[in-house]
């Protein structure tokens, strides 16, 4: 259907219909006429000539670590509520957890018409940094806390320190822990520097044999398990990053008849499906990963409608809570 033939349906002039879908004066009569036309025939302007008349193209870049997780949908399904209630469509990237892509995909998207960008990050080098300054279009970052740029996370430090805080309320003291590394700032760095710094707010001694750090799988958590149970210090409780991988090291506790919690407690941070289906339900942080869509979609689209071009320096920062969930697991 052309926006003649659309137009003759609502009962207005071409104009009046360019007007309304180009965030011109329409009066409120006309509103109705094309809302009501809209209903009546599903009637959507070709966004190509509507891009060539406002050089805007109502989609929005977003860039996911890794769409097979559970964490990055409840982002994604966050961010598309918000984009979808005000006219906006997704570009979806997934990058399975290459720098090599993201930095990619943020350079397709600096060449290919969007209206911004969602960068949920792991690691974030220099090499992004300067893709991310030569894009111009706003730019929101999810999941780590970039100076830089706006900014939407998880307090990671505070998470695991309540988490080691809680494990010594609980009488324990020989505490191992996997993490992941460090490039990662949020999961592998803060994670670790909140664990650290809480055991040393209670004077326990930090005993570097009982510290393991892999990767994000279940198979990592597994091996490192394996480690820490085959290690001269044997922990009485383990605290696994990420609830991946706690379920690795708990299928590994129980393929080697250790009972949880009474011989090893196990303990994380996510709050995933897994954590209430393993046996036995793993005790974790909760975070808000869904909330955190919503809020990165609404500070790109506020700086949309204030018509900014670069998002670089503007110090725009969301840090997200979190709260204990207790399970079976310690």
């Amino acid at each position: 259907m052309t926006i003649i033939e659309f137009a003759k349906i609502a009962g207005v002039s071409k104009s009046t219909v360019s007007r309304y879908f180009n965030d011109g004066y329409v009066s409120e009569t006309a509103v109705e006429k094309i809302e009501r036309a809209i209903k009546e025939t599903g009637f959507r302007p070709q966004r190509q000539a509507q891009s060539m008349r406002t050089k805007k193209t109502n989609l929005i870049g977003v860039i996911v670590p890794k769409i097979s997780t559970e964490t990055a949908p409840r982002v994604v399904e966050g961010i598309s509520d918000e984009l979808n209630a005000n006219g906006y469509d997704m570009l979806i990237a997934n990058t399975n957890l290459s720098i090599d892509k993201e930095i990619e995909y943020l350079k397709m998207f600096k060449n290919n018409n969007v209206d911004g960008v969602i960068f949920m990050a792991t690691k974030v080098t220099e090499e992004h940094l300067k893709v991310m300054d030569e894009i111009k279009v706003p730019i929101v970052v999810v999941a780590q806390n970039i100076e830089e740029y706006p900014s939407v996370y998880n307090d990671d430090y505070n998470a695991a320190r309540s988490v080691v805080n809680y494990i010594i309320k609980k009488g324990y003291k020989d505490i191992g822990f996997i993490g992941v590394y460090e490039e990662d700032i949020s999961v592998g760095y803060e994670r670790k520097r909140g664990f650290l710094d809480e055991l040393n707010e209670h004077g326990i001694v930090i005993n570097k044999e009982l510290i393991k750090i892999g990767d994000f799988s279940v198979e990592s958590g597994y091996a490192l398990a394996k480690e820490l149970m085959e290690g001269k210090s044997k922990p009485k409780c383990i605290f696994a990053v990420t609830d991946n991988i706690a379920t690795g090291a708990i299928e590994y506790l129980k393929e080697n008849k250790y009972k949880i919690p009474e011989d090893v407690a196990v303990i994380s941070i996510g709050n995933s499906k897994i954590a209430r289906l393993i046996e036995p339900r793993l005790t974790t942080v909760h975070y808000h990963y869904k909330t955190a869509g919503v809020e990165a979609a609404n500070i790109l689209l506020g700086m949309l409608r204030d018509g900014i071009a670069s998002s670089k320096n503007i110090n725009k920062k969301e840090k997200l809570p979190y709260h204990l969930v207790e399970r079976d697991s310690i």
